[in-house]
């Protein structure tokens, strides 16, 4: 349990350092790329060794055939959402956080067919993140700027791209023993 929230605790302080403390952020340059890449990595490790090593003794729900169909659904909008935002959709022009949005949406998806203590952390500490990455980024920024239609060609784009990682990650979780299609 321990590793699991030091993994998003120093995933949450990485992403927030930026945005918290701009100019110290800033007086680092370049250098420090490489050092902040190397915590997000290790972040991650410590979620995935703290989420696996967790010992489950209770479980509030599991996957069902519906849930497990709309965790699906959830999910092509997560990564249609995360696509979106590299190519500028016309979906950004509702939606000011579309990354972060997707993790919110990733989060919820995961917590529908996962009911269990290690599952409300991990997902559920990931989408409070994003929750405060969003107030501490609008705050920081202010309202938006002015928006620009993309061309429909950036809308295909987004589409294609969503359904290739949509496959690529089916098919590492099928490799990983848990099949998303039930």
């Amino acid at each position: 349990m321990i590793w699991l929230i030091l993994g998003l605790a120093l995933w949450s302080g990485v992403h927030l350092f930026k945005r918290i403390a701009p100019e110290r952020r800033a007086a680092m340059g370049d250098k420090a790329k490489g050092p902040i890449a190397l915590a997000l990595v290790a972040s991650i490790v410590l979620m995935v060794i703290g989420y696996r090593g967790w010992d489950v003794e209770t479980f509030y729900w599991g996957r069902s055939p519906a849930m497990t169909g709309i965790n699906n659904l959830l999910m092509l909008l997560a990564f249609y959402l995360f696509a979106a935002s590299g190519k500028g959709t016309r979906i950004t022009r509702a939606i000011r956080h579309p990354q972060l949005t997707a993790v919110i949406v990733w989060s919820g998806a995961h917590l529908l067919v996962n009911g269990d203590a290690p599952s409300f952390v991990l997902f559920g500490g990931l989408a409070i993140w994003a929750v405060v990455e969003m107030i501490v980024i609008n705050r920081a920024q202010g309202p938006r700027g002015a928006y620009h239609a993309p061309p429909v060609k950036s809308e295909v784009i987004a589409v294609v791209a969503t359904l290739v990682v949509f496959a690529i990650v089916s098919a590492i979780h099928i490799w990983l023993g848990y099949n998303p299609f039930g």
